[in-house]
C-alpha cells in the first residue's frame, strides 16, 4: 500500500501539533497574568471627578471622619456619598468663591446630585455590604487603602473574587477592635480581638466562603 503521508509532511504534522498546544499554553497564561495584573483592574488610577476632592486634606490633614461624608456606612449596604448639603455645611464658610467648588454650590442650589465616577465598583452580580464588614472589624483602609494619604482617589486592592476570598478564608488578621475601625494607620497593641471572636471567625471560614454569601 503506498504512503499517504511522506515523512516530511508528517514532521510537519507533529510541528503544527506542537505549535498549537504551545500556542493554546501560551494563551492561557497569557490571559492569567492579564487578569492578575493590577492594571487590568485599575489599580493606582485615578479617575476623573466632576469636583477635585482631597482625602489627603479632608480624612488626613482635617482628621474628618470618615462618616461625617459617609454616613450610611455602619448601617447601609452602600456607604453612602455626601450629599451637597454635607459639603455646604463648611463650604458655605470656607472656599466660598472657590471655582472648583462651583458644581458643589450648583447642585446644592438646584437640589440635583453631583455626578461622581466611582472609583470601587463592583460587578452588578457580586454583592458587597458595607455595614456588615465595618461593624464585625474590617477596616475602611482594608479594602480602600490610605485615603487620608490620598490626593486623588484611586484603588489600592483590585477587589477580585479571589482577593475577597483570601480574607474571607482567614479574616481574623484584617480585624480590628470597632473603635478603630475608621482609623487610618492603625498599630495594633498585641492581640486586641477576644479569643472566642478569633475562634468564632476560624469556624465561619465555610459559611463566608459559600457561593451565595456574596452571589445572591
Amino acid at each position: 500500500m503506498a504512503q499517504l503521508f511522506t515523512p516530511a509532511a508528517t514532521t510537519l504534522f507533529r510541528v503544527v501539533i506542537v505549535l498549537t498546544g504551545l500556542g493554546i499554553v501560551g494563551a492561557g497564561v497569557t490571559a492569567y497574568l492579564w487578569a492578575r495584573a493590577d492594571s487590568t483592574w485599575n489599580v493606582g488610577k485615578p479617575a476623573p471627578q466632576p469636583v477635585p476632592f482631597r482625602h489627603d486634606l479632608h480624612a488626613g490633614q482635617l482628621s474628618i471622619d470618615c462618616r461625617y461624608c459617609h454616613s450610611t456606612v455602619e448601617r447601609a449596604a452602600d456607604a453612602g456619598m455626601p450629599s451637597a448639603q454635607t459639603c455646604m455645611s463648611c463650604h458655605s464658610q470656607v472656599w466660598v468663591g472657590a471655582s472648583v467648588l462651583e458644581p458643589v454650590r450648583s447642585s446644592f442650589t438646584l437640589g440635583q446630585p453631583i455626578r461622581w465616577t466611582s472609583v470601587h465598583r463592583l460587578p452588578d452580580y457580586a454583592y458587597f455590604h458595607h455595614a456588615a464588614h465595618v461593624t464585625k472589624g474590617v477596616a475602611c483602609e482594608t479594602c480602600h487603602g490610605r485615603v487620608d494619604q490620598m490626593p486623588k482617589t484611586v484603588k489600592t486592592q483590585t477587589l477580585s473574587m479571589g482577593w475577597c476570598l483570601d480574607c474571607h478564608r482567614d479574616p481574623v488578621p484584617s480585624l480590628r477592635p470597632r473603635e478603630a475601625v475608621f482609623t487610618m494607620g492603625y498599630e495594633p497593641h498585641g492581640d486586641e480581638l477576644p479569643a472566642d471572636i478569633r475562634e468564632f471567625y476560624r469556624e465561619a471560614s465555610r459559611r463566608l466562603t459559600s457561593c451565595n454569601t456574596c452571589h445572591r
